[in-house]
This record gives C-alpha cells, structure tokens and sequence, in this order.
C-alpha cells in the first residue's frame, strides 16, 4: 500500500485507523474515489459512483462518537446493482429493469454495511438478471483487472474486478448459481456464499427460489470474516486454527463431460497439500450428481428469469433473456421446478458429509480460465450457455443444496489469471469454511491486487 493513499488497505486496516484516529472516513473514501475515476473507464466495473454522496455519507461517519463500536468505520463498500440503495435505482443489469422505481430505502444488508460503518461509493455492473457467469451488457464487457481480455466472470463481476483493482477493499455480491465464487475465482479473491437462511435475501420480485445468498468479496480472509459477520448480524470473532479434519478431495464435474483443465487439477493438488501440511487427513471422495439434480438445477435457472421478468418489458430485454424466459416458462408448466426436489438434494448433499466421514468437500472453483471480455448479451443463447457451463460448473449444486462454499486463491495459471479452489462444507460450517481458507491464506499467501 502507498503511504500517501489508503488505496490497497484491507478493510480490518482502514477501520482500526479510523477508529484510532490515524485517519478518518472522509480521506479514505476521497482516496477511493480518486482511484475508481482513475481506473473504472477500463473496467467498467461500476453502473453509478456516488461521489458527492459518498463524502457526505463519510463525514458523517467521521462525526460519530461510537466509532470504537464500528466494525467497518470508514470503510468503502461498492453494492452489487440488484440490491436495494436508497435513492437509486435497482438496475438488475437490465436496461428493462432501469424503468423501476428508486429505491425508498435500503436492503437489509445494505443498512447492516452502514450501520456497521461502512460507506457506499457505488454500484456495481451485473449480466442482466443475474443470469450469466461472464458481467456485460449493451454498453460493453465489465473487464477482469488481471488481464482486460478476460471476464471478471459473473453475476457479481462488477464487484469482483473493483475489489481486485483496489477501488475498494470490500465489495457485496450474491450467489444464485456461483455469482460470488464465480467472479472470485476469476480475480483471486475470497468469496463466501452463506448456507441457506444465514444472511437476509429478500429480493422481492426478483426472486430465485431460494437458490440466492448474500455476501462479500475481498483480498483477504479476515476481511472477508468481518464482512460475514456484519451481514450475518453476528459480533465479529477471531479465527481460531480448526481441530484436525478429514477433507474429500473430487475432481467430478456436476457437468457431465465437462473436465477441469491441468491448472485447475493442479490448483486441488496444490491445496490437497496445503491442508496435508496443516495436519488434516484428505480422501478421495467423489459426490454423486444425479441427472435428475442436473434438470433441476438448469429447469430453476431457466425459471429464475421467468419469474423475475413479471412487469418487465420483454422486448427490450436481450435476446438470450429472453430464450431463458421462454425455457423458464416452459419448465413451470411442466413442473419441473419443484422444492421437494431442492429438499432432498439438500438432505443427500447433508448425508454425503456423514456417509464419507468427512468434514469438508474439495473442489476445483472453475474447470478453465476465465472466457473472453465479450459483449455476449449480442451472441446467441447456445454459445453463452456452452461458454457458462464449460467454464464453471462446480458452484450451482451447493446453491440447489443450501450448503454454504468458499472460494479461495492458491496461485495462478501459466498465463498469469489467479487460480483458485473451492470448499464446500454441511449447514453451519461458514466459520470452519473460513478458518480453513485462512490456513491456506497463512501457508501460501496470494497477491491481493491486480496492477491495472
């Protein structure tokens, strides 16, 4: 981090500054904002900087006099765009979806955010409805600040290239189908998806039968610990090194045919060692992803953008949305979107902990490298669909299964993109998921930033 700028601090650093007094909001938040007009143009990681707002929004933090109870005080926060802020739009990433009402007041995580200390500076792009692993839309591609021909991955892409390029230490994402390990994957980062129930969702009309989470991405695990916490509505706590575990280690796909590349095989190698190194035990140990589940979990996708395309004008949607509507249509018809289905793959995920004896699933986080910065809302449906699920196809099962995921960095590729790992653990196991990330964090330490 630069002396002169709190531009590349983690969260942790800049509030124990502001709490002490060594800095305060305003500066942090000025810096911030310097830095997003600097670096955003090539990004194009954010739909809207609160500039003025966000200063005054800091100086009245800097006025408190509970700073010492402030977990994130001063703290620059960016907001996915499908999550309510008082005052702006709801964008969805939709240019259908811009004609909504301003939001009157903000989500509930969006209040926790601020009410822990933390200033929002702005929103960050998302693929329409949330649907895609890669983050564009008519106006360009949101870029990966790792290599600017790469996608940031999606659907909190926006986020995840504006924690990576250091225009803020944290960032809110959500998680449908990978939306948070996706993009942290893609950018080296931390990503959390909380079990079902953890962290308030509620998004209204834009709901996703219960397949969404909320939660951060950041540069680090203690960050991102802080961040769960706040969200999670819970006293912020210290990491403890876990008791010894037994970890299954599988390669599988949930995509029949589809295979990890030799990076991402060697990304699990690499973190089967580090938790050998730790002094846990790891197996094999392959989970079982029926044909049924995979139908589920395409049919709920499909019906996803059905349901949240109600009073939506559907000609000024893109045209793969709108070929996902029409599926989604389709598979509610036919009832192929059925909760006792997401019950009982959530009851066999669960058993699978106990009938293996094993404490934690390891998993690679994506099967490639990330796909090109495209404008793929102009590219037909097959070839975004093909390009999503030959990409990443590890997260969607533990969204159908409620089960909480980390996404953690373990290094890079050959050329030079992060490489990451994904654990998976039984309901409640958030801070064991994190604490593990954090021996690996200890063990191999990753770069924090991508020098855009």
């Amino acid at each position: 981090m630069d002396s002169t700028t709190w531009v590349g601090a983690t969260a942790k650093q800049i509030a124990r500054a502001v709490r002490r007094g060594d800095t305060n909001a305003t500066q942090v938040v000025a810096d911030h904002l310097e830095q997003i007009a600097i670096s955003d143009p090539a990004l194009g990681a954010f739909r809207v900087v609160r500039g003025g707002e966000a200063i005054a929004e800091a100086e009245k933090v800097d006025e408190q006099e509970d700073l010492a109870n402030l977990p994130l005080a001063g703290v620059p926060v960016a907001v996915k765009e499908n999550t309510g802020v008082a005052g702006l739009p709801t964008w969805h990433g939709s240019a259908a979806a811009r004609t909504r009402e301003v939001a009157e007041e903000d989500h509930e995580v969006v209040r926790r955010l601020r009410g822990a200390g933390a200033v929002v500076v702005g929103v960050t792009k998302m693929p329409e409805m949330g649907l895609w692993a890669v983050t564009d839309d008519e106006d360009g591609a949101t870029r990966n600040p790792w290599d600017l021909e790469r996608t940031p991955g999606g659907s909190s892409g926006g986020s995840a290239a504006a924690v990576a390029a250091g225009l803020v230490p944290m960032a809110q994402g959500n998680d449908g189908l990978g939306s948070i390990r996706i993009p942290a994957a893609c950018c080296g980062l931390v990503g959390l998806k909380p079990g079902r129930g953890v962290v308030p969702v509620d998004f209204g009309d834009m709901d996703w039968f219960g397949l969404v989470e909320n939660g951060v991405l950041t540069t680090t695990v203690a960050d991102a610990a802080l961040g769960f916490s706040v969200l999670s509505g819970q006293a912020p706590v210290k990491l403890v090194e876990p008791a010894k575990l037994r970890v299954g280690v599988s390669l599988r796909s949930p995509i029949s045919g589809v295979k990890p590349d030799e990076a991402n095989v060697s990304a699990v190698a690499t973190a089967s060692k580090l938790l050998v190194e730790a002094g846990h035990d790891t197996i094999k140990a392959d989970p079982r992803y029926p044909t049924g589940v995979q139908l589920g979990v395409l049919a709920t996708w499909f019906a996803g953008a059905y349901r949240n395309s109600e009073g939506l004008d559907l000609r000024s949607l893109q045209p793969r949305t709108q070929r996902h509507i029409r599926l989604g249509k389709a598979a509610m018809r036919a009832g192929l979107v059925r909760q006792s289905q997401r019950d009982g793959w959530r009851e066999r995920s669960i058993r699978f902990f106990a009938d293996r004896n094993v404490d934690l699933l390891l998993t690679p986080a994506l099967a490639t490298a990330p796909p090109p910065a495209l404008q793929y809302s102009s590219i037909p449906w097959y070839r975004n669909m093909r390009a999503n699920a030959e990409y990443a196809p590890y997260a969607a099962p533990w969204n159908f299964a409620g089960l909480p995921a980390i996404v953690v960095p373990v290094g890079f590729r050959p050329d030079g993109l992060p490489l990451a790992v994904q654990l998976v653990g039984p309901p409640d196991s958030e801070l064991l998921l994190l604490s593990v990330a954090g021996q690996f964090e200890v063990q191999n330490p990753w770069q924090r930033h991508a020098l855009v």
